[in-house]
């Protein structure tokens, strides 16, 4: 994916123009990305929708600039797989070997923290999996599970409690 670097980096300090500019550039190559990634069934084009407002949103979070086309792919990518799950009525527990997973070299620890959060009761699973895995907001987890704000963030502790409970044990 082509990018402007000079733009990439105006958008990532907060220049509203040059993030604008920067989404309508890169909006041709998301909605390649999303054809290839998303199951059938779910639409492309509104994982570009979604993907475009969470670059928006999140572009100030970027480390560098040289990893804007990865972190595009990741999030169109994420968004067909967050929108295929909610058609079905899902959330999924992501795979072992997520990147959330990577932060310790102890397979073991990687698996034991899978089970604790397999372990959860599903309502505490889903705002855990949303928040820390799928890097969604408090106000976007709560839309999504049509929750207040507080019960989103109550759901987020007693959930960590009880994996750290899990892995105590």
């Amino acid at each position: 994916m082509q990018h402007d670097p000079i733009m990439v980096e105006a958008a990532r300090l907060g220049d509203i123009a040059a993030a604008e500019h920067l989404l309508a550039a890169c909006r041709p190559n998301l909605r390649r990305i999303a054809h290839t990634q998303c199951a059938a069934g779910v639409d492309a084009e509104d994982a570009v929708q979604e993907s475009l407002l969470l670059i928006y949103r999140r572009i100030g979070a970027l480390r560098t600039v040289a990893a804007f086309p990865a972190w595009t792919f990741s999030i169109v990518r994420r968004e067909c797989h967050r929108l295929w799950r909610s058609m079905r009525g899902e959330v999924a527990l992501p795979a072992a070997d997520h990147p959330e997973f990577a932060y310790t070299e102890h397979p073991e620890l990687r698996l034991d923290l899978a089970a604790a959060i397999q372990s959860l009761p599903e309502k505490y699973r889903e705002a855990i999996i949303l928040r820390d895995f799928e890097e969604f907001s408090i106000g976007e987890i709560a839309d999504q599970l049509s929750l207040t704000r507080e019960a989103v963030k109550s759901r987020i502790y007693r959930g960590r409690q009880m994996v750290q409970e899990y892995l105590r044990d």
